[in-house]
């Protein structure tokens, strides 16, 4: 589990950064960029948990409520990464996306380190095991990373973090 909440301690340094800078209209190129690298790190993330701590943890805890309750919050915070790949700062909604997505985030991150990581060492999962599991899998992931484009493969059919701007009607 400490890889998993490094990962939520990066995450929450990430939405920290962009608030510092939120309502800066000159900052729009390091929004972007903050944003772009807190939707990998969401993916990542999230893939990790559903992949490998998810299971481990329906089976071991047979709390299946628990874990399809994670699995939805999963799916909001990917609809609003999937919006946010395609805006802009300074776009209608963009401040206000980041925001929803950083309320969402950050409550499911309460649950998560609290119920589900309680509920994971009650029921007695080998939690280093677990951790190396998860750091191979990330491992995995980061070289599936486009040098290039900074995609992961694992997020298909996007191709890119962000697409052209299209030109004013």
């Amino acid at each position: 589990m400490t890889l998993l909440r490094a990962d939520h301690e990066r995450i929450r340094q990430l939405f920290g950064a962009f608030a510092r800078l939120r309502g800066m209209d000159d900052e729009d190129e390091r929004k972007a960029g903050l944003i772009d690298e807190l939707c990998a790190e969401l993916i990542t993330h999230g893939l990790l948990e559903e992949e490998i701590f998810y299971p481990a943890l329906r089976a071991a805890s047979g709390d299946d409520e628990m874990v399809d309750e994670a699995d939805i919050e999963h799916a909001g915070v990917r609809e609003l990464v999937a919006q946010l790949e395609v805006m802009y700062p300074g776009d209608e909604h963009f401040e206000a996306t980041v925001a929803v997505l950083a309320e969402e985030v950050e409550h499911h991150v309460a649950r998560e380190e609290g119920e589900m990581f309680e509920a994971a060492r009650a029921a007695g999962l080998d939690l280093d095991r677990l951790g190396h599991k998860l750091a191979e899998r990330r491992r995995q992931l980061e070289e599936d990373i486009d040098p290039a484009g900074g995609v992961i493969d694992a997020m298909a059919p996007r191709e890119g973090m962000r697409i052209a701007r299209r030109a004013p009607d």
